[in-house]
């Protein structure tokens, strides 16, 4: 199974190609989504979703539907929405919700599933 860090970083490239296609699109930063980072949370909603975080912006989306659930991102938004819709996306962001649901977890973020992090 794949990480919420592992699919950020996959994220990231997509948006970073297709802002370097689309170059002449006003209002793109590609540089915001050098902290970009994604995390699920229970706690706030019980819907399976997924929080995305890019620069000073963040979005909730839906894992059923893609519907966003709240927040904006921005211009960037539009990128996010080519990403969820290439293949296998949603079905491992639903795998990782459903997991983590099982162990019983709180919320999770970008390192969870990393066997190198450090826990302080």
């Amino acid at each position: 199974m794949r990480t919420l860090n592992e699919l950020a970083l996959n994220l990231k490239e997509t948006i970073i190609k297709l802002v370097t296609e689309n170059e002449r699109i006003p209002g793109t930063d590609y540089h915001r989504c050098n902290n970009l980072k994604l995390s699920m949370d229970p706690g706030i909603n019980t819907t399976p979703h997924v929080i995305v975080n890019m620069g000073m912006s963040e979005a909730m989306f839906n894992l059923r539907d893609f519907g966003k659930i709240s927040g904006s991102l921005g211009p960037e938004e539009k990128y996010v929405a080519r990403w969820f819709n290439k293949p296998m996306i949603l079905e491992v962001l639903r795998d990782i919700w459903r997991e983590k649901m099982k162990a019983g977890r709180k919320s999770w973020g970008p390192n969870d599933g990393d066997e190198n992090r450090k826990v302080y």
